[in-house]
């Protein structure tokens, strides 16, 4: 008679085998649909998403730091308005109004002789019209030539700068100084402006002009029903400033930790931030054009733009930031992990370099199996030096991402060009 298996085993391994039979068939009670999700990965898939949501609001936070918190920085987002076309324009026409509601033609004749005056009465009865539409356009002329000149550039900087302080004060629920909040319009008193045209009329000739008091009139920076609602929302966005964002990086980074499976992971919480961010960038594109279709008639739409564009341009290039980080570092972690897309897409690329190298007889030497060892620090250290550079640019446009990330791709091709253990480097089939 044939003996048992479990006789012919030894007393550890019959226990063991007991242990497996029983664990096999608790597993087998429990069944595929009653598996519980582990704390531990719920607890990470939920700090994920939280920053997912945070994502967004940290840009936010940050640009509103900036721009309350920082005047070089808001000079800087103001200064490239002195030459746009349309803010010109809206200038232009905003004060030549001004100017020409306080301007006395009458007190052009002042000079005439007494027994000429009737005569000369008598003709302004019928061209005064025509009168006052030349000397509209004198003045608009001179309007136009001043903001055209470096001199406007410079007013409108010195404005601005002093205007900071103010701008803030708005955006925060307070008013007073050159720029002030009416209702729900900010307003930025161009008086310096005047000023100077004025002085440019009476050297042109027009000495009625000097004789025009002091005009203060408000050109629109912003106006929207939403300013004076989103004052308590951008004064906690400015107080969180910097640290909302290292909080959101906090999370990401401890749901990373925290989960299982930590490459895929740190793949979801990159796309998710990407995500986030474009999501933003979306929600900033449909906010302009709500916000200039709500424009008053007498607010210009495009130099409305112009300034929404100025204020919003740090906002862009965060979200240009975030969007293009969170695609590296999905990319990054895709290609190392051991997926087999990933590998196949792995194998084509040092296969083929490898086939160059071996195609010009290089050989690394202990440098290349030094760079062998390596290989994975350096091509880390290749991806971090260049999200580094990214994050310490100022405002990067798209060009500068696509150099950056350029570079990136020729010092990772280096790497495996110098990467030689002595073994031939075949490329990858299809």
């Amino acid at each position: 008679m044939e003996q048992d298996p479990a006789q012919r085993t030894t007393p550890d391994e019959h226990a063991e085998l007991v242990a497996l039979r029983d664990r096999v068939a608790n597993l087998e009670a429990r069944g595929p649909g009653r598996s519980r999700p582990r704390p531990r990965s719920f607890l990470a898939v939920l700090l994920i998403l939280v920053a997912a949501v945070l994502t967004p609001l940290s840009i936010l936070s940050s640009w509103a730091s900036e721009v309350a918190g920082d005047t070089d920085r808001y000079v800087e987002m103001m200064k490239p308005l002195a030459s746009d076309p349309e803010v010109r324009a809206a200038v232009t026409h905003r004060v030549t109004d001004a100017v020409m509601d306080r301007l006395d033609i009458d007190a052009l004749l002042a000079d005439v002789a007494p027994a000429d005056r009737p005569v000369v009465d008598k003709a302004l009865g019928k061209l005064g019209d025509p009168l006052t539409t030349g000397v509209t356009d004198f003045v608009h002329g001179t309007v136009e030539k001043f903001v055209s000149s470096d001199e406007f550039e410079r007013v409108w900087i010195n404005l601005n700068r002093s205007a900071h302080a103010s701008v803030v004060k708005a955006l925060t629920g307070e008013g007073g100084g050159a720029v002030k909040l009416t209702g729900d319009t900010v307003t930025l008193d161009l008086a310096p402006v005047i000023d100077r045209v004025k002085q440019r009329l009476v050297d042109r000739g027009l000495t009625v002009a000097g004789k025009i008091p002091e005009i203060h009139t408000d050109f629109t920076l912003l106006t929207s029903d939403s300013v004076g609602k989103a004052k308590k929302g951008f004064r906690a966005l400015e107080l969180l400033g910097f640290w909302l964002p290292l909080f959101t990086l906090v999370v990401a980074a401890g749901g990373v930790l925290l989960a299982v499976r930590r490459r895929r992971a740190l793949v979801t919480a990159a796309l998710a931030a990407a995500v986030g961010a474009g999501l933003l960038a979306l929600g900033l594109w449909a906010g302009r054009a709500f916000y200039l279709d709500s424009l008053p008639p007498h607010v210009s739409q495009p130099a409305a733009g112009a300034v929404f564009d100025a204020l919003a341009g740090y906002l862009r290039a965060g979200i240009r930031l975030v969007v293009t980080v969170g695609a590296v570092v999905a990319l990054s972690a895709w290609l190392t992990g051991r997926g087999r897309a990933a590998k196949r897409v792995m194998a084509m690329w040092s296969g083929g370099i490898g086939a160059v190298r071996d195609a010009a007889g290089f050989t690394g030497g202990p440098a290349g199996r030094w760079v062998h060892r390596a290989r994975r620090p350096l091509n880390w250290t290749v991806v971090v030096v260049a999200v580094a550079v990214l994050l310490a640019w100022d405002r990067p446009t798209g060009l500068v991402t696509v150099w950056i990330a350029l570079c990136a791709l020729v010092a990772l091709a280096v790497v495996e060009f110098l990467d030689d253990d002595s073994t031939p480097h075949l490329a990858a089939k299809a």
